[in-house]
């Protein structure tokens, strides 16, 4: 599991004002001379705090890719030192930074999280967060392939049905991003607790985020902190995750549920290599680390796929009118969204449009059939525009690693315990990537797509987020019900996009919903 570190609270700023860090005292006399004297360029800022503050900031501006891209331009496009959160920091760049970080984990570069991480998981206290993650890794490969996630379409189609039936019909306006939390908290309740009841996931839902908050907030353990308070909620979600786990393990043994049922079982019913069920309590954390893995970073895609939807009005008329020609619509984007850009958008010679594709395979189902695996196979070009949307808004800004050794990279030297960081929009708004990223053409992911390490919404290499094809289901399922019954509009023309850590509407992208009239 890949988790953001920008986290954009104010609380940030008090922690790294206050932070004379010992452990930074250590770090800088760690590094030999030698090693100092070849270090790539960039500056390392104010002492202590680095230039954190500026990483955070223009976050919450909305611009994220400032940072990273005025560094890239003014010091170097393959790597740049700079100094966040008091420690030491390579930025690599480009699909060639990409590739070299994901091809050598485990190798000379591991996954890095902040001490919250380990505070708010209680049993990756005793084990390190990177061991704890090697064995997810060894343990979900089966359930997250796509032969196996197929059995799940039809669960995904009702709950989907459903929660735009209590949600979303009878209404003329919502604010996105809070129903698409609830829609995917839900799913990942269903599919991996087998929690049916939509009263018993609410309960889960608020102290779940808090805890989610938590995790990636500076670790400040003070009553009025995001941290303390995903401390608290962390209690309450593992208390009530264990209820179910040792009511499970009943009905397992009583033959009153199925070992392959979902995660659960699954976890229940599977030995490691020395022969070994896991504990309850690990149980525990790895389902919440499931639960937060699939749930924002879905969430914040879903909402963007309908904010860009809304706003490119042109676009989706021509897809609803399913004429195939050129077709060129200038929309102008206001000041304060993700990009402050004109946007020319070319629909060229479209085979499958997003409207009409959707049209064409409900045509195909009869009253009350459910999705099946050919018809999502059929959402090509849905899935190429959900794919150009998280390209302009990656849910995933970046990530960090650590060196786990000293070693050379584009000429220069990273030292042995320096953090490392990669970011989606070193290749997602490189027009040496994508030509005119400002852009929105979900034509580039039709055929080969784009180049390898360039599109980078889900990490890659063996960090590379196993729920990918889970991602990719949930997106679809819900688009193919929500586009049959609506058309909508923005009503905040110019809301504000945050980063925190991952871009998410200021005021939750409410938007005007106006039915389809019944054929």
């Amino acid at each position: 599991m890949e988790l953001p570190f920008i986290s954009l609270l104010p609380y940030g700023i008090l922690f790294i004002i206050s932070a004379v860090s010992l452990s930074y005292l250590i770090n800088k006399h760690k590094y030999s001379l030698s090693s100092l004297n070849n270090l790539p360029p960039g500056n390392t800022g104010l002492p202590l705090i680095g230039e954190s503050l500026e990483f955070l900031t223009t976050g919450q501006k909305g611009q994220p890719e400032k940072f990273i891209l005025d560094r890239m331009a003014k010091f170097s496009s393959k790597v740049f030192k700079t100094s966040l959160f008091c420690e030491p920091t390579a930025v690599f760049c480009g699909a060639a930074g990409n590739k070299f970080l994901f091809s050598n984990e485990n190798k000379l570069v591991t996954a890095w999280w902040p001490d919250s991480v380990n505070k708010i998981f209680p049993s990756s206290q005793q084990t390190s967060s990177q061991e704890e993650s090697k064995k997810m890794r060894k343990l979900f490969p089966l359930f997250f392939k796509p032969e196996s996630l197929q059995r799940y379409i039809s669960v995904m189609d009702v709950i989907a049905q459903r929660h735009l039936a209590s949600d979303w019909e009878g209404k003329q306006e919502v604010s996105v991003f809070p129903l698409a939390k609830t829609y995917t908290f839900w799913l990942a309740c269903r599919l991996f607790l087998s929690m049916e009841d939509p009263e018993e996931v609410q309960k889960f839902a608020k102290p779940f985020n808090d805890l989610a908050a938590g995790i990636i907030s500076i670790p400040i353990d003070l009553p009025w902190t995001p941290f303390n308070r995903g401390v608290k909620a962390s209690k309450v979600v593992h208390k009530e995750l264990l209820k179910i786990i040792k009511q499970r393990k009943i009905d397992l043994a009583e033959n009153k549920a199925s070992p392959t049922q979902d995660i659960l079982s699954h976890m229940l019913t599977t030995a490691d290599d020395n022969g070994q069920c896991m504990k309850e309590i690990d149980i525990a954390d790895k389902i919440l680390g499931l639960l937060v893995g699939g749930h924002d970073t879905a969430s914040a895609a879903i909402t963007f796929i309908v904010k860009y939807l809304a706003e490119l009005p042109h676009v989706y008329n021509k897809l609803l009118e399913g004429k195939i020609k050129l077709q060129y619509a200038c929309i102008y984007i206001l000041a304060n969204t993700y990009i402050y850009i004109c946007v020319c958008v070319c629909v060229c010679v479209i085979k499958h449009c997003w409207m009409t594709e959707q049209r064409e395979i409900a045509k195909t189902k009869t009253p009350g059939e459910l999705l099946n695996w050919e018809d999502i196979q059929r959402m090509r070009y849905s899935w190429n525009v959900a794919c150009e949307v998280m390209r302009v808004a990656p849910p995933l800004q970046g990530a960090f690693r650590e060196a786990m050794t000293e070693f050379n990279y584009a000429g220069f030297t990273i030292p042995k315990g320096w953090k490392l960081y990669w970011s989606a929009n070193t290749t997602h708004k490189n027009p040496e990537c994508f030509p005119e990223p400002e852009n929105f053409d979900p034509s580039r992911f039709e055929g080969d797509g784009p180049a390898p390490y360039t599109f980078v919404p889900f990490g890659g290499g063996p960090r590379m987020c196993p729920g990918k094809e889970y991602a990719r289901l949930e997106i679809l399922v819900f688009f193919h019900n929500l586009v049959k019954k609506f058309r909508w509009e923005k009503l905040l023309p110019k809301e504000m996009i945050i980063v925190d850590p991952m871009p998410i509407p200021s005021k939750g992208l409410p938007i005007r919903l106006h039915p389809h009239e019944a054929a």
